[in-house]
């Protein structure tokens, strides 16, 4: 599903909010550090209520975090929360820019955050963002102390204190000033975190701040700002950060930094009228008299005045005249009833052929309104062949294109994975597109028409329009892919001992009629056989799975397998990877088709294993590559089926937290599974209830004794794991676990241990972030009935999709029990 076509306020209230925007000269910047950190209810009150422009500045994407709507991890989840960004953007009025750093996992100190990012690249990219969004207020939402938790979070403070003074500096990143100068903002105030939740404090109780209620009542938009600020919030799906719209009042407080001390407002001594800008007096007065006389019956009454308004505010090259230009040239169109659109007939263009564009505009308020002329920009090959055109009234005007894409065009996909990035920053070379959310669309029009007399010019960017018979009207990007693409099945290959394997290549065809080779490049002493195959695909978006046979090397050995297509004289070896959520719209990757080979000694003596998957994950196809038949297990599984047909029943991240019968059915698995001889192996899960909200029972059944789940966790990745009874029968059968078993571990070693557990549980490891206290939480074993339990917080959900060996011999271990 793709994102609906309609926007959240149309008609009469968006065009009043429009002329509203055009009179305040005003901007604010927010700064924290991830996608959820931001603080909706402040975003939508400046820039719907106060009407200022307002930007939420993430220092990153979220790549590190948890998705609960999917299996997507890393730079796919970072891709998710972008989009989900840019929904709460479009809901509650806010623009959003980024830095070019990666989370890369929950991190404990500031100090810790800094070296992996480095201090200079946060400021630098922190810097950059002022500079060219030049706000008058800079809000940032966390303390910069360990008070606020995450390393991250402090950094964000302590780096928006640091690029505050340094925006201003010209000797702070010079090469930054051939495309932008420097700038002074008037203060830095802190937003302290909690305070969405101070309803009821009184503002006079806060005397070293200065207090904002955001949650007024807007009539022309019919909602509060605090309701907008819930619906906004909600887009964070992929963390579950749906939130109530509540109305009433809602108090928030800011508390001075630097600049320009404050007392009673965060605007004191800054002028957001058009009084700031020298010699735009009477454009002032003019946008002032078309948003006091807007009528939303009769819209094309205040025309005149931003006509004239236009006439004035253009070649005027000041900053703020730029800006409103292009702003006031949407709300010209907005009351003229001007709808245009730059569209294509379908939502892929292939490489090397011709694609069908369209021009499409429509007058609907009876203005005269002409289509002038069109100029593109982006991926070369539009033919323009627009000639000037008058709009006849509620009549679409459209302009039939064709747009030749070359050959070695470039495939459509986020900017900042375009190029290699490191573990903790992208590479962005082109200073263009530094900070901005996603890449610009493939082509853009820029259209010139003319209204009542007057030239606008607006700009919009491809897209395609169609209808879903099951939902409606819907609009998807437009996205550059090449003949045909390839992808591997599984993003690591495992082989846990000599025996040869299947693997299979998925490839799609996006044009009929192709026809080409496919072969598997492999490291030496590794063997595929055929070297190649052929293929013939009639129809476009046909896909055909080609299968080799992979033999590892005797002996343990890792490398990276590379699938290569041969079509008409040039290879590919990249995929078309689609990420699609109905609250975002689809989003294209285009990864390179390779693999991580793994070669490595382990047994499994599981051969049939029960899933419950929960909120997301890769490890069912980890498990089939150990050697066991995987079955998902469904509802009625839980609550009727045979169990005793599983050596080992495994549930997925969050299952307890995402699926309620498995909790309605958590006794049964105890007692006529566990009891009588089964495996039962619970990955992690969150304990739900006080500041986080939700169940705090939820998990009371998650162990057949009891567990106490906390938000403990081991960040390092690299933190010594030790055994405190390294002969347990667990770390010695079928694979003898050892230090070893511990290396090239990702992101962190595990989180959401056990804090407290009854006396019966035997913890397995024992671990430690620097300087902390060892957490033996991790990996709990009992004995129950006949059978055996294993409560383990460990990050098997990235270990294994990531093909770390000891993690698949550790893990074979847990599944293998009850064949010990």
């Amino acid at each position: 599903m793709t994102l609906s076509a309609q926007r959240p306020f149309s008609g009469a209230p968006e065009t009043k909010q429009a002329l509203d925007k055009l009179n305040v000269v005003g901007s604010v910047l927010m700064i924290a550090a991830h996608p959820d950190d931001e603080n909706t209810g402040v975003i939508a009150y400046l820039a719907s209520g106060k009407k200022v422009r307002t930007a939420y500045l993430s220092l990153n994407r979220g790549e590190g975090g948890q998705n609960l709507i999917g299996s997507e991890q890393g730079v796919e989840i970072g891709v998710i929360r972008t989009q989900e960004l840019l929904a709460a953007r479009r809901i509650d009025g806010g623009e959003q820019f980024f830095t070019r750093m990666i989370d890369f996992g929950f991190s404990k100190t500031a100090k810790e955050t800094m070296e992996k990012w480095g201090r200079e690249n946060i400021l630098r990219d922190v810097v950059w963002v002022i500079r060219k969004y030049r706000p008058d207020v800079i809000i940032r939402r966390f303390s910069g102390t360990p008070d606020d938790g995450h390393g991250h979070h402090q950094t964000s403070a302590i780096i928006a204190d640091e690029a505050f003074v340094a925006a201003a500096d010209p000797t702070k990143f010079p090469e930054q000033l051939k495309f932008v100068e420097v700038w002074q903002a008037k203060r830095l105030v802190w937003n302290s975190f909690g305070s969405m939740r101070q309803i009821e404090v009184d503002p006079a109780s806060q005397p070293d701040k200065v207090a904002m209620d955001v949650g007024e009542f807007d009539p022309y938009l019919g909602y509060g700002y605090g309701e907008i600020a819930g619906w906004s919030r909600s887009q964070h799906k992929s963390q579950a950060m749906g939130a109530a719209e509540r109305k009433g009042a809602q108090v928030n407080f800011f508390s001075f930094i630097k600049g320009e001390p404050m007392k009673k407002d965060l605007w004191e001594g800054i002028d957001t009228t058009w009084n700031r800008v020298s010699g735009a007096g009477k454009i002032g007065e003019l946008l002032a008299k078309a948003a006091k006389e807007f009528d939303g019956a009769k819209p094309t009454a205040v025309l005149p005045h931003l006509l004239e308004a236009r006439k004035l505010l253009a070649g005027r090259t000041d900053h703020y005249s730029v800006l409103k230009l292009k702003d006031l040239d949407e709300a010209i169109a907005l009351v003229a009833g001007l709808w245009t659109e730059l569209q294509a007939d379908k939502y892929l263009a292939v490489q090397g052929t011709t694609a069908k564009i369209k021009i499409a505009a429509i007058q609907r308020n009876g203005e005269e309104v002409t289509l002038q002329s069109v100029a593109f920009s982006g991926v070369p090959g539009v033919v323009n062949a627009v000639k000037a055109a008058k709009l006849e009234r509620n009549k679409t005007l459209t302009v039939p294109l064709d747009w030749a894409v070359a050959a070695d065009a470039p495939l459509t996909q986020p900017y900042f994975l375009v190029e290699q990035r490191s573990d903790a920053m992208f590479k962005v070379s082109d200073m263009n597109l530094l900070g901005r959310p996603q890449s610009p669309a493939p082509v853009i029009a820029t259209m010139k028409f003319l209204v009542a007399g007057s030239e606008i010019t607006l700009t919009r960017e491809i897209t395609h329009r169609y209808v879903d018979r099951g939902v409606g009207e819907l609009t998807r990007p437009v996205t550059i892919v090449p003949p045909v693409s390839v992808r591997l099945a599984l993003d690591a290959l495992v082989f846990p001992g000599v025996e040869s394997r299947k693997v299979e290549v998925i490839l799609t065809s996006n044009m009929a009629d192709t026809k080409g080779s496919l072969k598997l490049n492999v490291p030496q002493g590794w063997k595929v056989e055929p070297a190649a195959l052929e293929f013939s695909v009639k129809a476009a978006a046909e896909e055909k799975t080609l299968s080799f046979v992979v033999t590892p090397p005797a002996g343990e050995n890792t490398g990276i397998l590379t699938a290569v297509a041969a079509v008409g004289g040039r290879e590919i070896t990249q995929g078309t990877r689609v990420i699609q959520y109905p609250h975002i719209p689809p989003q294209t990757l285009a990864p390179k088709a390779t693999a991580k080979l793994v070669r490595f000694t382990g047994k499994n003596l599981a051969k049939r294993v029960g899933y419950v998957m929960g909120a997301g994950d890769e490890v069912p196809d980890a498990l089939h590559q150990l050697g066991s038949e995987v079955i998902m297990l469904t509802e009625q599984d839980l609550s009727t089926g045979d169990l005793s047909q599983f050596d080992a029943i495994v549930t997925g991240v969050r299952a307890y937290n995402t699926r309620p019968d498995l909790r309605a059915n958590a006794q049964r698995i105890f007692d006529e599974y566990v009891a009588k001889g089964g495996t039962y192996i619970v990955q992690y899960n969150v304990q739900e209830g006080g500041f986080f909200g939700g169940d705090p029972l939820l998990l009371s059944k998650v162990g057949p004794y009891p567990i106490t789940v906390s938000r403990d966790r081991v960040t390092d990745e690299l933190a010594t794991m030790n055994m405190p009874k390294p002969d347990h029968r667990l770390l010695q059968y079928p694979n003898q676990i050892s230090a070893k078993d511990f290396e090239g571990w990702v992101q962190e070693r595990g989180l959401y241990y056990a804090s407290k557990w009854d006396e019966k549980y035997e913890p397995l490891f024992s671990a430690n972030d620097p300087g902390e206290k060892p957490m033996m939480g991790g990996t709990l074993y009992a004995k129950y009935g006949k059978g055996n339990y294993i409560f383990t917080g460990e990050a098997w959900f990235r270990q294994l999709p990531a093909g770390v060996p000891g993690a698949f011999r550790i893990f074979a271990n847990f599944l293998s029990v009850g064949k010990n």
